[in-house]
């Protein structure tokens, strides 16, 4: 049995702050809330993959100015004077860099890109959202593995500007 004054405050947590769901997994038992219904994520723009996403006015921010910072190896990118870029996953789900496994990456470290170029796919509750580039520039990092799952906000690609 769920406690109601759990539960409650649960909803007063996910109405007070800006996530759109919330999982939780207590004795056995799991809870989820969402503010947007279940058959449509907020983030997702159609039913039909591959979906793009809202435009940039629709959704937070995700693309931000970084200063340059070393590299998790140590060394730092290779434009390490220049001001980075950070494009960071506007959703929870699966980061996939190409559009099918058989398929070459959308880009690769090294790659130009213009505004408007797809840089990986999402996987969120099974629809299949293209991320596109908001900066023109040159890929200087691609932060995440194939498949791997990803957060919100997690950076995803540092890209030095044109």
């Amino acid at each position: 049995m769920i406690d109601r004054e759990f539960l409650e405050s649960l909803v007063r947590l996910l109405d007070e702050s800006s996530l759109d769901s919330l999982e939780i997994e207590r004795g056995g038992m799991r809870i989820r809330l969402a503010k947007s219904p279940a058959g449509a994520p907020a983030t997702a723009a159609s039913a039909s993959p591959p979906a793009t996403l809202p435009s940039a006015a629709d959704r937070p921010s995700v693309a931000t100015p970084a200063p340059a910072a070393a590299a998790p190896g140590g060394s730092a990118p290779e434009s390490a004077g220049a001001k980075l870029v950070e494009i960071a996953s506007p959703m929870v789900g699966t980061f996939y860099r190409a559009p099918s496994p058989e398929a070459d990456p959308y880009v690769k470290t090294g790659a130009d890109v213009d505004v408007g170029d797809v840089l990986c796919v999402i996987e969120a509750m099974k629809l299949m959202n293209e991320l596109q580039c908001e900066t023109a520039g040159r890929i200087v990092e691609v932060c995440v593995g194939n498949a791997e799952p990803v957060d919100y906000g997690q950076v995803l690609f540092r890209v030095e500007p044109a």
